[in-house]
């Protein structure tokens, strides 16, 4: 998570996205440090690869479209979060994609399974059928607290929400998981 949180890296970067001149190298520097993390927040949160493609490039669209009005009032990576977050959520709504529809579930495991065939891990695919199987915003903080590493608070400018709100959240998701994992033991 050290290479998300080098605010030292992005003050040139943010100088380059707000001068025209410089827009463009600016943009491809942000895409280089941070479009893997972003696209395994993007993957994990939809699962399926060609999804997780679509949805990187319609975030970093948005985000060379919006890199002059961004303030620097949040860090640079919370600010691309938001924006990759808002992608997955719309591409659920638009796409009418609910994991709780038990055939989009076995699909996506089939996905995490052909992933890592070789090494596929019984507990791991279980594990990712249980983060699928909670309600989105559930999965979401689950996903970023988990997995990214964010503190409740930068998870709290990523979703605007509260610090309480985020904790219940992400104690439901745990136990929810844990249940699943007993359960399908």
């Amino acid at each position: 998570m050290t290479l998300l949180m080098n605010e030292t890296a992005d003050a040139p970067i943010l100088l380059m996205l707000k001068d025209q001149a410089t827009k463009d190298k600016g943009f491809l520097q942000l895409m280089e440090i941070y479009k893997e993390p972003i696209y395994w927040h993007i993957r994990r949160m939809v699962v399926l690869h060609e999804d997780a493609e679509d949805i990187l490039q319609e975030t970093f669209i948005q985000v060379y479209r919006n890199a002059g009005s961004f303030k620097g009032e949040s860090k640079i990576y919370t600010w691309l979060y938001r924006i990759a977050t808002n992608e997955c959520i719309s591409h659920f709504r638009k796409n009418k994609k609910r994991v709780r529809n038990s055939e989009s579930i076995e699909k996506m495991s089939g996905e995490l399974s052909e992933t890592d065939s070789e090494n596929s891990d019984a507990i791991l695919i279980k594990f990712q059928q249980a983060i699928l199987q909670l309600p989105e915003k559930q999965r979401i903080v689950f996903n970023l607290r988990y997995y990214d590493e964010l503190s409740y608070e930068e998870i709290g400018q990523i979703l605007n929400s509260s610090v309480n709100t985020l904790k219940t959240n992400y104690h439901y998701a745990s136990e929810k998981i844990k249940k699943y994992l007993i359960d399908h033991a």
